[in-house]
């Protein structure tokens, strides 16, 4: 265990120690870290301190610590909700609008389907085929349709574009959560769905980011014309 050095920044130093040994040692979701009192042991620190580090670590979603008899921290993993929230104190400190956060989407997006179609696994091509877009209701649309999504980022093979389209997503999301395609419109997205896997299942990158690209733009011109107001709207901390 890595010993704290004093200092203005020991909380934030000691909250980097505690989750290199999260890391380090495999310790998995749902585990309950050691007591305050074998903490303030192990790392030879102040309570105020250990408190404060647990603090910053519950803040980013790390851990979230549990009140009463047997409670203390759980490592809990943080999510992408987690960085997506962290981002949008940064976009609203630079008044970054969700036309550059929808932008960054149709950035990442069609990468991510040409990534899929490259170098996905068998197992994961047959389950993105057998992951149909529900047209069900709004819950079950919403749920399907960004799990799609999701998949696709997922089969890209590179986690930190996959972490940050998920962040956007989530953030854009949260705004957007009740502007929906209209029902009427909502078999056009399951096609759209059924070509790019089909696309993706074929190994061709072209088309795959070719229809993901589309797919997109198509999402972009709704929202503008049902809701223009909210492209230039700028995001604010969740």
């Amino acid at each position: 265990m890595a010993t704290i050095k004093r200092g203005s920044k020991l909380a934030e130093t000691l909250a980097k120690d505690i989750l290199m040994q999260i890391c380090q040692n495999g310790v998995v979701i749902g585990s309950q870290l050691p007591s305050e009192v074998q903490m303030l042991e192990d790392y030879g620190v102040g309570r105020g301190s250990l408190r404060e580090a647990l603090r910053i670590l519950e803040i980013h979603g790390i851990i979230r610590v549990k009140a009463g008899i047997g409670g203390g921290p759980i490592v809990q993993g943080a999510t992408t909700k987690d960085l997506g929230r962290m981002a949008t104190i940064f976009f609203q400190a630079s008044n970054v609008s969700f036309r550059e956060v929808i932008d960054a989407r149709l950035v990442l997006e069609p990468m991510l389907a040409r990534l899929a179609a490259t170098q996905c696994e068998p197992s994961e091509v047959d389950e993105l085929l057998a992951a149909q877009t529900s047209t069900e209701s709004d819950q079950a649309y919403l749920q399907t349709s960004a799990g799609f999504h999701r998949k696709i980022a997922a089969m890209s093979g590179n986690r930190i574009l996959s972490l940050f389209s998920h962040a956007i997503e989530d953030i854009f999301h949260e705004r957007v959560i009740g502007m929906l395609f209209p029902s009427e419109k909502r078999d056009e997205v399951v096609c759209a769905h059924d070509a790019i896997a089909a696309a993706v299942a074929a190994e061709d990158p072209d088309a795959a980011e070719r229809l993901m690209r589309e797919h997109m733009i198509e999402y972009v011109r709704y929202v503008e014309e049902r809701y223009p107001a909210l492209m230039d709207e700028i995001v604010t901390w969740q």
